[in-house]
């Protein structure tokens, strides 16, 4: 959500009565509408009428509260379009992030060489993420948060069970299950692909797994369906990016189905 300020300019000359009765009445005309249809131009008009209004103490408190909430709707969709068009300029410089990472599974890319490949892209054009860590009773929650200057954010959540793979005590297992969520969600969130990643290791045996994106999308599908659907994609796929390419489609229509309303 955009920040809202509210300024009062204690220098603007006091406006007739007259005048000040005539701007808090044109969030009924036609002309109400327009405002909101160019927020960039007429939030600052907008502003302005709220100033002259704050001085003259006749004015309706009904009439200045709406103003205020059509302030804060122009301020909200100005804050979208300029996360948006920054989104779109920044996607055409991120590049792919070479798989450096190694595991008994495959390759991938390690969370320290996507950081350090997107930190100045993001910077350079107003974003920054963060991220939200939360231990619950079927595992660990991984929420990225990726915020743009202008106030907008969107954010992506990941739910993972502990990773107790390779004899890891309960500290290594949350330490790993953090970077693993963190790693995908950050590839969701900014739509970020690794080379070599339709092989993912699986080449020889013939099975195309999922990409980043993909795997948090079905990750945010699982996250909202009841217990006994997140429990049977455990025991059918264990994990998000543990599922084959072939079943994306089909799996990601089955679980829009059966996600809680």
């Amino acid at each position: 959500m955009a920040q809202r300020t509210h300024v009062v300019n204690a220098s603007t000359q006091k406006a007739p009565a007259s005048a000040i009765q005539a701007d808090t009445n044109a969030q009924h005309s036609p002309n109400s509408a327009a405002l909101e249809a160019h927020p960039t131009a007429d939030s600052t008009a907008i502003i302005q009428v709220i100033e002259r209004a704050a001085l003259n103490p006749d004015v309706d408190i009904d009439k200045m509260e709406r103003l205020l909430q059509m302030q804060e709707r122009v301020m909200d969709r100005q804050a979208m379009m300029a996360y948006s068009a920054a989104m779109a300029a920044m996607q055409t410089e991120l590049p792919s992030i070479e798989e450096r990472g190694k595991t008994n599974n495959g390759c991938y890319a390690t969370l320290e060489d996507i950081v350090d490949t997107v930190r100045p892209i993001l910077q350079k054009h107003g974003f920054a993420v963060s991220f939200r860590i939360q231990t619950q009773e079927r595992g660990i929650q991984v929420t990225g948060v990726l915020m743009h200057k202008d106030g907008h954010r969107e954010e992506t959540s990941m739910l993972l069970p502990a990773d107790m793979s390779g004899n890891k005590n309960a500290v290594q297992a949350f330490g790993s299950s953090t970077s693993y969520g963190k790693r995908y969600v950050l590839s969701a969130l900014l739509n970020i692909t690794t080379r070599g990643q339709d092989d993912n290791g699986n080449a020889a045996g013939g099975v195309r797994l999922v990409t980043p994106f993909q795997a948090g999308q079905i990750q945010r599908l699982i996250s909202q369906c009841p217990a006994t659907t997140q429990e049977w994609f455990s025991g059918k796929y264990g994990s998000a990016v543990q599922v084959p390419q072939v079943d994306f489609d089909k799996l990601r229509a089955s679980l829009t189905k059966r996600m809680m309303k």
